[in-house]
């Protein structure tokens, strides 16, 4: 459907918003590559399918290599759900092949299973403090979320640990109701050199695409982690 023939008003109006006064809203630029990175984070985390594949491409022009791209939808399952991630997966290949890359990409693993649960707590403690090496013995889901969570996929090549967390940081903005955790995140963030100024950079520039009552919410938790 074409939306300039039937909502010419609202698309003047939303590229403006979008394409114009967000990203160039002095103090709050970021970096192309920086800003599409969040944006496909945001869409994941929102379900934004569609805005999505037309943004990938995008994303592919503005410096988001392919690996980084999979790498970002690899880590949404631990956030999102094998349920909502796997269309992105599907999307993903279809646009990297249309852009004439070749699949499977290179290898990225950097864990073994055998000691998957070891790197997964240093990644861990790396991100938010030395206790965290300890953390997973406090039950199966704690291990599973060192092991398979931060070992798995943190630890994986084609995006650091500062990258991981900010998509981190966008997943559970965009999806909503993980005030707790974003709050969490957004400190792991900061630890990360990713502060304050950073994360409501981010914010602002995934606005558009998750609304307001997300993008307060995002701040308010950023502000918490910031005391």
């Amino acid at each position: 459907m074409n939306y300039y023939e039937t909502d010419p008003e609202f698309m003047e109006r939303m590229e403006y918003f979008t394409l114009e006064e967000v990203v160039n809203e002095p103090g709050q630029e970021l970096p192309g590559e920086v800003r599409y990175l969040a944006i496909l984070a945001t869409l994941l985390g929102c379900q934004g399918l569609e805005v999505y594949k037309e943004k990938l491409s995008e994303a592919l022009e503005q410096g988001v290599t392919p690996v980084m791209a999979k790498e970002m939808v690899y880590q949404a399952v631990d956030y999102l759900g094998l349920g909502r991630v796997m269309p992105f997966l599907e999307a993903t290949n279809k646009v990297l092949m249309a852009e004439g890359i070749e699949l499977p990409l290179a290898n990225q693993a950097a864990a073994t299973l055998e000691n998957r649960l070891e790197k997964g707590a240093q990644a861990q403690a790396e991100i938010f403090g030395e206790h965290m090496k300890e953390a997973w013995k406090a039950g199966h889901i704690n291990r599973w979320l060192a092991a398979n969570c931060f070992g798995d996929y943190y630890t994986r090549g084609g995006l650091d640990l500062k990258q991981r967390e900010m998509i981190t940081f966008c997943f559970l903005a965009a999806q909503g109701g993980c005030e707790p955790q974003l709050t969490a995140h957004a400190k792991g963030n900061m630890n990360l050199g990713n502060d304050k100024d950073f994360l409501i950079r981010v914010v602002s520039q995934c606005l558009p695409y998750i609304g307001y009552p997300r993008s307060l919410n995002a701040i308010s938790c950023i502000n918490r982690a910031a005391e």
